[in-house]
């Protein structure tokens, strides 16, 4: 698996070594069979959604957007894609930054009432990627409101499980979604461990933005990635830094898997000189780790 570890203040925080690392498997400790610190090109897939809701907010959409060219590496290779009842490939991927920048210039959005199918678009995206190796990542763009019922959800959570591939969640809105709990300036939030699934309905506007971000932080949790809730443009350009950062600064740890034909979940520590998780004080950590939260065994 791939595991990004950041400072308190979004850094990569590298030369750890395999000693530094433990990996949980249903809470037991397993021995790390293979460790290599990876500094590589990823291939970044941007999937903006187009609906009514977002074209009212398309100049903001825009420049979240056009801040995420400015964390690129230039090897790093993206493509495009839009939604909203459906997934519509704009450009495939490409090292040409600038190919990118042309194709957001002309993302047409939708006018009128409609169907948003969020987690079918991303299955959909998911099955046009395929397999492939190399580091990917999805970075949606997006209000997380979907159409459809809780089944949509539960299905593609389950095929999440079986994919290699991390998603970042920016989420759209800023005004018109209500947080709460959200911290300032975009901190990244993620869902709580243990793989567990909340379905998300549409019911009221208020409901519907609040399940809409426990969906995007769910998303990004089980992949090892992480949710965004920007409230100013002016949040987008260090959310992008942390994204670009996490992507091509990751440690790739393995283990022996079991062979039990079920669900496990995996939790990864970063561990100090005297084999202590690494913490602070103020029970704050002082480095947070990133890695997928489980994966689907093989048979037996």
């Amino acid at each position: 698996m791939d595991a990004s570890v950041l400072d308190d203040r979004g850094n990569f925080v590298g030369g750890l070594a395999r000693n530094n690392f433990r990996i949980l498997d249903n809470g037991s400790n397993q021995p790390i069979a293979y460790f290599i610190p990876v500094q590589a090109p990823a291939q970044i897939l941007v999937m903006i959604e187009t609906s009514p809701a977002v074209y009212l907010i398309h100049n903001q959409h825009l420049v979240a957007a056009y801040a995420l060219l400015d964390g690129l590496a230039a090897d790093d290779e993206v493509a495009l894609v839009t939604y909203d009842q459906s997934p519509r490939e704009v450009l495939n991927f490409t090292p040409d930054k600038s190919a990118l920048f042309q194709a957001l210039g002309g993302v047409q959005y939708t006018i009128g009432m409609g169907d948003l199918n969020f987690y079918d678009s991303v299955s959909g995206v998911l099955d046009w990627l395929g397999p492939a190796a190399g580091k990917r990542a999805l970075v949606l763009l997006t209000t997380g409101l979907d159409s459809s019922g809780p089944a949509r959800w539960d299905a593609l959570v389950r095929k999440l499980r079986t994919e290699d591939i991390v998603i970042f969640s920016v989420a759209l809105g800023g005004s018109l979604r209500s947080h709460p709990t959200t911290k300032p300036k975009s901190r990244p939030e993620t869902a709580p461990s243990g793989g567990q699934e909340t379905a998300v309905t549409p019911e009221s506007s208020a409901d519907s933005f609040a399940n809409a971000d426990r969906a995007l932080r769910e998303l990004a949790a089980v992949t090892g990635g992480r949710a965004y809730f920007p409230n100013s443009e002016q949040d987008f350009v260090p959310m992008y830094h942390e994204i670009a950062t996490a992507l091509r600064n990751q440690y790739l740890l393995g283990i022996a898997p079991a062979h039990d034909g079920q669900y496990h979940s995996l939790s990864v520590e970063v561990l100090d000189a005297s084999g202590q998780p690494v913490s602070l004080p103020a029970k704050k950590p002082a480095v947070r780790v990133f890695a997928r939260q489980g994966y689907l065994a093989p048979g037996p």
